[in-house]
């Protein structure tokens, strides 16, 4: 599994709209998923370890950023045939035990995936109150899987809370690593 990094924020860009089911086949689109304050869109999957390393404090920021005017939706766009472990049962499974309060969405074309430009999973786009992209890179400091819980920095929740209170995201943003988005 080759590690990649996203490319750096492109200040302003517009989010991209989308319809797509979540694991129980509701259709979800831009609007439906949108904030008061912002919308943090995560590319993620069942699979990635990056994204395993994440999970727990991932669900709980969102849930932190909910209370602040922005809401999530996480975005599954891996090829289930050689990743069945991502497969939308699976995404619901996981979605229910880890208690996600944000719609799990299969992105089966991946078409949503590249209208985004999503690279890796986790890969995070965050949107101010207008949809102009504010942020888009690492979650903390322990990307490089070697940095202790403990000491972890939040930058991804640091940046999303700025987002929610001035509408901007940080100048300074350090580009998100993990598993490439398994393309068909």
């Amino acid at each position: 599994m080759a590690a990649l990094h996203t490319p750096i924020c492109d200040f302003n860009l517009p989010a991209v709209q989308f319809q797509l089911p979540d694991t129980e086949g509701k259709i979800w689109t831009l609007n439906d998923v949108q904030g008061e304050k912002g919308l943090l869109v995560m590319f993620i999957c069942n699979h990635c370890p990056y994204v395993k390393a994440i999970l727990t404090d991932l669900v709980e920021d969102t849930r932190k950023l909910k209370a602040l005017g922005i809401n999530s939706v996480a975005i599954m766009s891996n090829d289930i045939l050689d990743y069945p472990e991502d497969s939308p049962e699976n995404m619901a499974k996981l979605a229910k035990t880890q208690h996600f309060s944000f719609p799990y969405l299969y992105d089966e074309t991946q078409q949503v995936a590249r209208a985004y430009g999503a690279v890796c999973t986790p890969d995070f786009f965050g949107y101010n109150k207008d949809l102009k992209l504010q942020y888009r890179g690492c979650f903390d400091n322990r990307q490089k899987m070697n940095t202790p819980i403990e000491s972890a920095q939040h930058d991804l929740f640091n940046a999303m809370e700025l987002i929610a209170k001035t509408g901007q995201g940080p100048e300074d943003q350090v580009a998100s690593i993990g598993c490439s988005i398994k393309w068909r």
